[in-house]
């Protein structure tokens, strides 16, 4: 069965390198982890710092932000096609 970890947990492992100094491989040990994890989360956190370990199911904010703006896209341009339709239909009640 995989295991998994929280942010606060990854977070710490990662400062133990980072901040302690400490090899990847003993803290590894230290914790229980596969040294690849461990390598994954710290390169992750090079990446994104704070924001690296979002939790399943969440997303970056970037990628929030993003996602907000298409689906905002989208409903303007429904709201378009709407006010397209309706102004033909009243265009042919005038005639």
């Amino acid at each position: 069965m995989r295991k998994t970890y929280d942010k606060e947990f990854k977070l710490q492992a990662v400062r133990m390198v980072k901040e302690d100094g400490k090899r990847i491989a003993e803290v590894a040990r230290e914790l229980d982890l596969a040294e690849q994890t461990l390598h994954n989360w710290v390169k992750k956190y090079n990446q994104g710092k704070e924001t690296a370990f979002v939790g399943s199911g969440n997303i970056q904010p970037e990628q929030k932000a993003e996602r907000e703006l298409q689906k905002r896209v989208r409903d303007l341009e429904e709201e378009n096609a709407i006010l397209k339709k309706a102004m033909g239909i009243f265009a042919k009640d005038q005639k």
